[in-house]
C-alpha cells in the first residue's frame, strides 16, 4: 500500500492504545470493522534516522494480550516447530521486501531482517500476526489467528477498498 502519514485522531488513539507517543510515522494498515486500528504500519526509519524493522505493529489491546498468553505458553517455540521452514522464509523474504519498497531514506543504516527483525525462525507472535492481518502470506501468522479463533477476513485491510 502507498504510505499515507495517519492522521491526527487515529495518532492519538494509536499514541493512547500504546501509552506513549511514538517516535517515527505510521499509518494504520488494520481496522476493526468499527474503525478502531488494529495494526499499523511503521516507516522504515525513525524521525531521526533509526532503523525500525517492525513494519507492521499490532496495536490492538484484545489481540495484543490474547498473543502474549501464547507467547508466555511457549508459542514462538511450539509454532516455530509447527510450520514449513520454506514457508516461513518465504514470509521473511517478503516481509523485507516490502520495508525495503517503503524505505525513503537512500543513506545511513538500514532495517533489516523479516517479520519481527529476525531473518529466521521465530521472534514474536505479534508482529507474525500483524502481517497476516494484513493480508500477507504468513504461517506463522495463520496458526496464531486459528488458535486465537481469529477470522483475518473480519478486519478492514486499509487501501483494499
Amino acid at each position: 500500500m502507498s504510505f499515507v502519514e495517519a492522521s491526527e485522531d487515529d495518532r492519538r488513539v494509536v499514541e493512547s492504545l500504546l501509552g506513549r507517543p511514538l517516535a517515527g510515522r505510521f499509518a494504520v494498515a488494520v481496522r476493526r470493522r468499527d474503525g478502531r486500528p488494529v495494526v499499523i504500519e511503521n516507516e522504515p526509519h525513525l524521525r531521526d534516522g533509526t532503523p525500525m524493522p517492525t513494519l507492521y505493529w499490532l496495536v490492538d489491546p484484545e489481540l495484543g494480550e490474547a498473543v502474549s498468553r501464547l507467547e508466555g505458553a511457549g508459542g514462538v517455540h511450539r509454532f516455530e516447530d509447527l510450520v514449513d521452514p520454506a514457508a516461513l522464509a518465504a514470509a521473511h523474504d517478503a516481509y523485507a521486501r516490502a520495508r525495503a519498497a517503503a524505505t525513503r531514506r537512500a543513506h545511513g543504516p538500514a532495517p533489516s531482517g523479516g517479520v519481527g527483525g529476525t531473518r529466521r525462525g521465530v521472534k514474536c507472535l505479534h508482529a507474525h500476526l500483524a502481517y497476516r492481518l494484513t493480508g500477507a502470506e504468513d504461517p506463522v501468522g495463520d496458526l496464531v489467528a486459528a488458535e486465537l479463533g481469529v477470522d483475518c477476513g473480519s478486519f478492514v485491510v486499509e487501501g483494499s477498498g
